[in-house]
């Protein structure tokens, strides 16, 4: 499932765009959630974590360019696509590495163009996998929709998009599995993705869609140095 954000400030704007995303995407057979925003503080606003955000540059109060900043403060491996009806802020978009610049009115083929690469693009992000056993069944779980694993003395809960799911498992073995797999044990209990992390400090975190998470005295600094790596795109 893709989830992609739609943000402009002219309300019939961004349900025209919407609306076209959502048409190719069903012509590309690719299932999809989007939501539509008009404003930039609404988008950051909400708990909803998106792969694909579709940006207004120029819009009333907090711009598309300093939204896109505070975005990229915050999910720095979101795909941004900046629409525009001018050229001027092409150069400014590298600054925050924009996917895309669109120019409006966006041609249909260009929007589809530019949704194939994207959809490839968070494929290619999607696609490592860990496979665990229920009731004598195998079970693959995309790593890229796993927000933390929960360790509840032998039973794991991994908490995803799609709710919660619940095995056994030795969090050793776990945690040596999602080594250079961008997740990090902050806490004897957790095992946390860095990818949904929004802002922490020494006694917790909170991940994009709210959800607070200790942090352990002991593995502060090892959390630290782990989401810097995770930034710098070296884990």
């Amino acid at each position: 499932m893709l989830w992609i954000a739609v943000c402009d400030d002219e309300v019939m704007e961004c349900s025209r765009m919407a609306t076209k995303i959502r048409g190719i995407l069903d012509e590309m057979e690719v299932p999809c959630t989007i939501r539509q925003f008009y404003s930039g503080r609404e988008l950051l606003q909400s708990s909803e974590t998106f792969d694909i955000i579709f940006l207004d540059i120029i819009m009333d109060g907090l711009d598309g360019m300093k939204t896109a900043r505070l975005v990229r403060e915050k999910a720095f491996d979101k795909l941004l696509v900046f629409i525009s009806a001018s050229r001027d802020y092409v150069f400014d978009a590298y600054d925050v590495e924009a996917f895309q610049y669109l120019l409006k009115p966006v041609e249909d083929k260009k929007l589809k163009s530019v949704l194939r690469k994207a959809v490839r693009k968070t494929e290619e992000r999607s696609q490592v996998f860990i496979i665990v056993s229920r009731e004598r069944q195998k079970k693959k779980l995309f790593l890229d929709d796993i927000y933390y694993f929960e360790i509840r003395g032998r039973m794991i809960d991994a908490h995803g998009r799609g709710g919660i799911f619940s095995y056994y498992e030795q969090i050793g073995l776990l945690e040596r599995e999602l080594q250079g797999k961008g997740f990090v044990r902050c806490h004897k209990s957790y095992l946390v993705n860095l990818k949904y992390v929004d802002v922490y400090n020494r006694q917790e975190l909170v991940l994009d869609n709210g959800e607070r998470i200790a942090i352990a005295k002991r593995r502060y600094e090892a959390f630290c140095e782990a989401i810097l790596k995770y930034m710098r795109g070296m884990v």
